[in-house]
């Protein structure tokens, strides 16, 4: 078996420390596993599409250690576990099989050894079922990162082969850009790894790179990429044009992108539709309860009710969002780009602020003079902080939480220990509503509204610079294509054009003219805004003007791919748009529902007692008159369970609806904050 050597694998989650483990164990690995056997080749295969570094025998000889180890310690739990049930006669053993002995002998031997077998079947299976586990669990490793690669690099791809093909119209050839494409791992992530495999095969193990082209197509994980290396193989051997071919793959990988939007969005409806039947099962399960408690003589245990509130109801919105989350795709990336290892004023400007004070901080401690700069600058941007605090915020909004978290508890502590809010059971049936703002609503309006308003200003703001992305760079392509070098094209279009691109282009036209080079202030000004769609331009743009000034192919292809964008965007937007409306109506007709319950039903069979009047017409009038439903129902109860419902409700589909429309559950705050305020409302005029 091969060690993969290509790229830079971590250790696969397991330390070197428990290398012993795979050292004590290989013995058992040799006598259960065949070298030509196919799980062991599979293994292998998922190893190297992992980028782990482990032989397949050192990580299978390991797994099987932590498999027994595992298989042990739940084995004898189980033989505890069986004693305990067995022997004790906590579980009554007399009578297990039904058929009759007829031997003495027998019988004798079936009495003395049921009980120790029983216990040595329980230690069995959970032995079994602990092995299973820790083995299981190693092996699935390399699976589910391999899996994790091929997603990142099916929707990588199609702004990957763009750029080559930029590179290509550039003027670079073939070996210049599987170059290129290796140094972009900031931009390109998982698809610049497997490049890197392919460059660092043929520069340190004297491998000519059409075999390395070949080896990785093999070895990636993806399907699409592998087909891709194939086809760039084909090409490289029969001399064909490379520009041509990476031109008609970028449109087919166009397309194959819209695409799959495509489908995601028809599943998505999908999905969907199951919400709306889903969510409302807990409704009908409560209504049925309630009917059941109010019949006569009807055993209808109240844990049941809470089960159906407490965990019915957020157990189906966390499925549905772990289901939504299998088809629905982050943007892969961070969104910062580096010129080069070593930059490392460009790596400190990333996060430069009170928290960061930037290149300062690497020299600190070897002279006395770096300490006195830190010191001032940690005070200047103090006081830039309690100046501007709401800017500070807007760049960190998770750092609210670091002011309204401990806010939240003081005001629900203080109200717990002054006596208004209810501090038992009891006392919040009492007052459903008061209880629940006390303890659910007042904390999560002091942490959700600073923290939803600054995130949704910084990505408005962030947002805000590529709105016109696509536009300005036919306009630079155009201005390029003049004769302007592409720092005079920015000047043209900043001069001409309105938004915040334009300002930042004159901006970076400003700083290269006092000294700065345009590679670092295309960078700097990427890392501004760090949005990963952005970062793939610049890359592309700082790629390109290195080599020529004269790129309006390379522009003219960079926007070319941010229309691409941009239409799949829109689509997504309008498509999406419609779930939300779903989920929205979903809950807004299960609060409906839950009114009229409390309203017009609740409270008017509660208010049946033994002196109603009886019709005379039958029997059946005369037994519900004799039914007191007061003594079966709990009006106070029945209330909080109804608010507690649809507040849980109101908080899951408004974190689903932001899930759906931009795949991030802190999307979902503003939702959550109309949708809980919406039951609190209805919630206090309906009790």
């Amino acid at each position: 078996m091969s060690l993969h050597t290509g790229g830079s694998g971590d250790q696969g989650g397991v330390t070197t420390s428990s290398d012993f483990l795979g050292d004590a164990f290989y013995p058992l690995y040799e006598r259960l596993f065949s070298e030509d056997g196919q799980f062991v080749k599979d293994v292998e295969l998922k190893l190297a599409q992992a980028r782990m570094t482990d032989t397949v025998e050192m990580y299978l000889s390991r797994s099987l250690g932590i498999g027994c180890i595992t298989g042990l310690f739940l084995w004898l739990i189980g033989l505890m576990l069986g004693y305990g049930l067995f022997a004790t006669g906590v579980i009554q053993v007399d009578y297990i099989l039904g058929f009759p002995v007829q031997s003495q002998a027998v019988l004798e031997f079936i009495e003395m050894a049921r009980i120790p077998a029983l216990v040595l079947a329980t230690g069995l299976f959970f032995g079994s079922l602990g092995f299973a586990f820790g083995f299981g669990t190693l092996v699935a490793i390399p699976y589910s990162r391999a899996s994790a690669r091929k997603r990142e690099i099916n929707m990588l791809l199609t702004d990957s082969v763009s750029f080559m093909y930029a590179l290509s119209v550039g003027g670079m050839n073939q070996l210049e850009i599987l170059e290129a494409m290796a140094e972009a791992d900031d931009t390109y992530g998982e698809v610049a790894k497997e490049f890197q495999s392919i460059v660092q095969e043929t520069e340190y193990f004297d491998v000519d790179y059409k075999t390395a082209i070949r080896n990785q197509a093999i070895e990636t994980p993806s399907d699409e990429l592998s087909q891709f290396l194939t086809d760039m193989l084909s090409i490289v051997n029969s001399g064909g044009d490379m520009e041509s071919f990476l031109e008609d793959k970028k449109e087919k990988h166009m397309r194959t992108a819209k695409q799959e939007q495509e489908l995601t969005l028809e599943t998505l409806e999908l999905f969907g539709e199951m919400y709306m039947t889903l969510s409302l099962f807990p409704l009908l399960l409560i209504i049925i309860m309630v009917i059941m408690q109010m019949v006569p003589d009807a055993e209808v245990a109240d844990e049941l009710l809470y089960l159906a509130v407490y965990g019915l109801i957020p157990l189906t919105g966390v499925g549905f969002i772990v289901l939504v989350s299998t088809v629905k795709h982050d943007e892969p990336g961070d969104g910062y780009l580096t010129l080069n290892k070593d930059d490392k004023r460009i790596e400190s400007a990333r996060q430069q602020g009170l928290l960061n004070l930037g290149l300062v901080e690497q020299y600190t401690g070897k002279h006395k003079v770096f300490d006195r700069i830190k010191n001032r600058e940690g005070t200047y941007e103090t006081i830039e902080v309690l100046r501007r605090p709401h800017i500070f915020f807007r760049d960190n909004p998770l750092l609210t939480l670091a002011l309204t978290v401990p806010a939240a508890l003081v005001v629900v502590a203080t109200a717990m220990v002054s006596g208004s809010a209810p501090t038992s059971w009891s006392e919040m049936q009492q007052n459903p509503v008061w209880g629940t703002f006390i303890y659910v609503y007042v904390p999560m309006y002091m942490i959700a509204i600073p923290l939803s308003v600054f995130r949704e200003w910084n990505i408005h703001t962030r947002n805000a610079v590529v709105k016109t992305l696509s536009e300005d760079l036919r306009k630079l392509a155009s201005a390029n294509e003049t004769g302007l070098t592409l720092l005079e094209s920015f000047q043209s279009v900043a001069e001409t054009t309105s938004g915040k691109l334009a300002r930042e282009l004159e901006m970076m036209h400003t700083k290269v003219n006092y000294g700065m080079s345009l590679s670092e202030a295309l960078v700097e000004f990427n890392n501004k805004y760090h949005i990963p769609r952005m970062a793939r331009t610049v890359k592309l743009v700082t790629k390109a003007q290195e080599a020529s000034n004269q790129i309006s192919d390379v522009l003219r292809t960079a926007a070319r791919s941010s229309e691409n964008h941009d239409d799949i965007e829109r689509e997504r937007k309008s498509r999406t748009r419609m779930q939300v409306v779903i989920i929205i109506m979903t809950f807004m007709t299960l609060l409906a529902v839950i009114a009229i319950l409390q309203t017009q039903f609740i409270g008017t069979m509660a208010d049946l007692d033994t002196g109603a009047d009886v019709d005379a017409g039958g029997a059946a009038a005369s037994q519900l008159a004799d039914a007191d439903f007061s003594e079966n129902i709990d009006i106070n109860v029945l209330s909080l369970l109804f608010f507690h419902a649809v507040t849980l409700q109101a908080i899951l589909s408004g974190f689903i609806s932001g899930y759906i429309r931009d795949a991030d559950l802190l999307s979902g705050l503003k939702y959550v904050l109309v949708l809980t305020t919406i039951a609190l409302v209805s919630w206090a005029l309906v009790a």
